[in-house]
């Protein structure tokens, strides 16, 4: 099964609209777009803007991105326009149970968890579905694949991955915030300190993404015995801190996505 051609996308904010971005920076035709938005000022040249889920139309695939607090609301319009579609659900924390229920003329069901890095084709994409053909299944695979890597997952660990690979990126924005407050509290100018953060959290980035090492092997070889880089991993390693700090970190996270499924089961 070829990719989908025809795409809507219900709810294109900050996530949907990466993701849309990263289609056509790979090379999508916007024509193949729909996106049904009632807030949204405009869409981007080529593809069609609505504000309700047109009647009488059927598409490919549809692009599920509204709040999960709307879920409810947008089933009495959304579920006639499915005709036999492959469902995208971007909707944290709402399984896939939850959506057969309320969409039963689905051809198949997805939940996909990206991030932001998805406008520029380098989002980890968590992909769970139900009963899905390899035909399906490949077609999902290509129309992704400009966003990103996909990773086949078990539900059971959906909300470990939107932890992770969903939320993580406010996570690492926050840590290089964090830098560059640091590098201004040792007299570099703000501007400049913010600048050098974020070019050594990308060339890391893509160092570890290049290196056949592992993260802690990489560190050690950044690290002299006794020298300035040593010097900081000791506060950063004093008493396991910086571990227990991102655990419980993203422990909060997962346990949010695990509320927002049982809110969803009207559990």
């Amino acid at each position: 099964m070829p990719a989908p051609q025809r795409v809507l996308i219900l709810g294109c904010g900050n996530m949907g609209g990466a993701m849309l971005a990263g289609w056509l920076a790979g090379g999508l035709d916007p024509a193949r777009f729909t996106v049904v938005d009632p807030q949204l000022a405009e869409a981007p040249a080529g593809a069609r803007l609505l504000r309700e889920v047109p009647a009488g139309e059927t598409f490919d695939a549809v692009l599920l991105g509204v709040k999960p607090q709307l879920l409810d609301a947008v089933v009495p319009a959304l579920a006639p326009a499915l005709g036999g579609a492959t469902l995208l659900s971007i909707l944290a924390g709402v399984e896939l149970a939850s959506l057969a229920a309320r969409f039963p003329a689905a051809g198949a069901i997805v939940r996909v968890m990206p991030n932001l890095a998805a406008a520029i084709g380098k989002s980890p994409l968590g992909l769970a579905a139900g009963p899905l053909d390899a035909a399906r299944r490949a077609g999902v695979e290509a129309l992704l694949a400009p966003l990103g890597t996909a990773e086949w997952i078990d539900e059971a660990a959906m909300d470990a991955v939107t932890a992770l690979a969903g939320s993580g990126p406010a996570f690492v924005y926050r840590f290089i915030a964090a830098l560059a407050a640091g590098g201004a509290e040792l007299g570099l100018e703000p501007a400049q300190a913010l600048r050098l953060a974020t070019a050594m959290v990308e060339g890391a980035g893509a160092l570890a993404a290049r290196s056949a090492d592992a993260p802690d092997e990489l560190a050690r070889r950044v690290t002299s015995p006794g020298g300035t880089t040593a010097a900081g991993l000791a506060v950063l390693d004093a008493d396991g801190a910086l571990a227990r700090l991102v655990a419980d970190t993203l422990c909060a996270a997962r346990d949010r996505g695990a509320e927002l499924a049982r809110a969803a089961r009207g559990s």
